[in-house]
């Protein structure tokens, strides 16, 4: 499929999609007049990366993780590595850490918002 499918099947923008292949997240291949042609795989492999991001994790550290996950389901490949599994845990720790935070603020602007409703 060509790059404008791929966009409007996935929800994520040619410029995105152009990025993804740039830092080796993703590949296609090219047709006899030179333009992109990705597989039906690439579907499940651009939304693999948004989750990814969406999770907090930058380009570099998701093109280490993305040989190690299935693009299908987005369980684990045999390939994970034990230094790859240790630095999830502790990407995993930094957003429980941010989760944390935000509660806290949440819980500082229910009292405030309180407070300032009984006026």
């Amino acid at each position: 499929m060509r790059i404008g499918e791929l966009a409007r099947r996935t929800g994520v923008s040619e410029r995105s999609l152009r990025y993804y292949e740039e830092q080796g997240l993703l590949t296609a291949g090219r047709t006899p007049g030179g333009h992109r042609d990705y597989s039906d795989s690439a579907v499940d492999r651009v939304i693999r990366i948004q989750e990814l991001f969406a999770a907090g994790l930058c380009s570099a550290k998701i093109a280490q993780l993305l040989p190690c996950l299935r693009d299908a389901d987005g369980g684990p490949s045999e390939i994970a590595t034990p230094r790859l599994v240790a630095e999830l845990t502790a990407e995993r720790d930094r957003i429980n850490r941010a989760i944390d935070e935000l509660v806290r603020s949440r819980d500082v602007l229910d009292e405030v918002i309180d407070a300032a409703s009984g006026c």
